[in-house]
């Protein structure tokens, strides 16, 4: 026993050497978001069948930051879940999508924003988050000139805006963090919403693309009810910004990475990451 106890207590430490701290979970506002009288930072249920946890009643929106412990400088992905703007899939279009991230060597960043309807909160949020992200870099071991965003579904909403709406700030800065550029610089929207105005086959105004804005990368399956992809490209190409479009036959919406091996959309990381690869190297 006496032999055994020594051992044991360097297993331990070992174990807990090695484990995480990630992710971090940091406040995006010094107090209250602006215009919110609460700090609620959201409520976790499952959906009916159990398979994705949806947070909502957020009204105090927070950073979950998953870096990688290897002591070096890395690019960063900010991350916008999806949901309609009235929930956020906080694991499948969350935490899923921050490891798999990690694990081609970016740092990533989870923005709970504000739920549910309120578009213009959670974009004073992404806007807020992108700042701080690029402040704190040196901190978290971020690369401050490789920042980017990546939305799912209402998040790829998000992310084309604030790709399109970085020049000025959509409440009042609140401290020197707000004077940090919140550009992101390359941008993936997948299976984005809302981006194309059905009734004039036109760009959204919030989302209408110039030469200013970051590279884009797109995926959309044909068969998603929100076909927006696709046309926005076109709007993009149009406007000057270098853009990559990724499109597949069947998938619908909503898969985050969870898609069978057998079909072709199961490769849309893939080429995501080779894209990545392309812009920064």
């Amino acid at each position: 026993m006496k032999t055994l106890l020594p051992m044991l207590l360097i297993l331990i430490a070992s174990v807990t050497a090695m484990a995480s701290p990630y992710p971090i979970t940091i406040n995006i506002w010094n107090k209250l978001a602006p215009g919110e009288t609460t700090a609620n930072p959201g409520v976790i249920t499952s959906d009916h069948s159990g398979n994705i946890d949806r947070m909502t009643d957020v009204t105090f929106p927070q950073l979950l930051i998953y870096g990688i412990d290897d002591n070096k400088t890395h690019p960063a992905v900010l991350v916008f879940p999806g949901g309609g703007y009235s929930i956020l899939a906080v694991d499948l279009e969350g935490s899923e999508i921050a490891k798999w991230l990690n694990s081609i060597g970016f740092v990533a960043a989870v923005l709970h924003y504000r739920v549910p309807n309120n578009r213009e909160g959670a974009f004073q949020d992404a806007e807020r988050a992108m700042s701080l992200i690029r402040a704190k870099s040196k901190k978290y071991r971020i690369n401050p000139k490789e920042i980017g965003v990546i939305g799912f579904s209402a998040g790829g909403h998000l992310a084309a805006r604030l790709s399109c709406e970085y020049e000025k700030r959509a409440y009042e800065p609140v401290d020197k963090m707000d004077k940090v550029s919140c550009r992101p610089d390359f941008t993936m929207l997948i299976y984005p919403a809302y981006l194309i105005n059905g009734n004039t086959g036109k760009p959204a105004p919030e989302v209408t693309p110039h030469k200013g804005m970051p590279p884009m990368f797109l995926v959309q399956t044909m068969d998603d009810p929100f076909l927006d992809a696709p046309a926005y490209a076109k709007f993009l190409e149009k406007a000057g910004v270098k853009t990559k479009l990724c499109t597949y036959e069947k998938g619908g919406h909503g898969y985050g990475l969870r898609t069978p091996a057998d079909n072709p959309l199961s490769n849309w990381p893939k080429k995501a990451e080779k894209w990545l690869n392309s812009i920064l190297h």
